[in-house]
């Protein structure tokens, strides 16, 4: 298995209380190309964020590798950014310092005072929010902080950009705000992407494959599903597309027959 980001024969074991082992993941594979924008989805408890964690350098693997670029992956670094549910900005911090913070930690070496004020400025430009430069998270709602928090991981020029959950806890306006934002800034940057997701249209709507995971524990990949529709994509004309409808059905078709818990909700 060959790509730009390889994730091949991925275990994962965790020590238990009792001092036994629980498998959260058994032999997890998937290759994506420079470009990629792929999502997770299953239901909770089936490894998404293990896997996520894993490529991220944050967690080590039992067994397997994860390749990027032809190097291996087995530390956090700044090719690999990611964005949280959570948008963990500082409070004490403006818009603007909170990603001049990211910017300095990846390129004091090697930018000067006015390339970073510049760079900086861009990105926050990237995500809508130069307007909002000069104000402290509390001042500005919860999905112009996630715009933020976006901004700080592009502001690191990663190769690849590590979605968890990043629009789970908004409401739905500003979660297709910003899903709009994410698939202009994937056109113009060309940024490979991995985001977790629960939710079904969003999976559709922004990837060019779903990757749908099966339960745990021992949790794999059950299904990959190739999204072969256009871009730019408009939610309102899809939403009437049969193709589309197509592969959400196939989608929910997985979740909630084929690997469903059986007392999931």
């Amino acid at each position: 298995m060959q790509g730009y980001l390889t994730i091949e024969q991925v275990h994962m074991d965790f020590n238990t209380p009792n001092g036994g082992t629980f498998k959260a993941l058994d032999n997890v594979n998937l290759a994506l190309e420079k470009g990629d924008f792929v999502s997770l989805i299953g239901h909770s408890g089936c490894g998404k964020s293990t896997v996520l964690n894993i490529v991220a350098g944050l967690l080590t693997a039992t067994q397997g590798t994860v390749l990027l670029d032809g190097k291996e992956v087995n530390e956090p670094g700044p090719e690999r950014a990611v964005v949280f549910q959570n948008h963990s900005l500082l409070p004490w911090l403006t818009t603007y310092q909170n990603v001049e913070l990211a910017v300095k930690q990846v390129f004091k070496r090697s930018m000067g005072k006015k390339e970073m004020d510049e760079w900086i400025k861009h990105n926050l430009h990237l995500v809508h929010m130069d307007h909002a430069m000069d104000k402290r998270p509390g001042e500005i709602s919860g999905g112009m902080k996630q715009r933020v928090g976006i901004a700080r991981a592009l502001a690191m020029r990663p190769k690849v950009l590590l979605m968890d959950e990043p629009f789970g806890a908004l409401d739905a306006l500003t979660r297709a705000h910003l899903q709009d934002s994410v698939m202009e800034i994937q056109a113009d940057l060309n940024n490979t992407v991995i985001m977790i997701t629960h939710d079904v249209d969003e999976a559709v709507l922004l990837s060019d494959r779903i990757v749908m995971m099966t339960n745990g524990p021992a949790a794999t990949i059950g299904e990959i599903l190739e999204i072969d529709l256009p871009r730019p994509r408009n939610r309102l004309e899809l939403a009437d597309d049969s193709q589309y409808n197509h592969y959400r059905a196939e989608v929910l078709r997985f979740l909630h027959e084929r690997h469903a818990k059986p007392d999931a909700a």
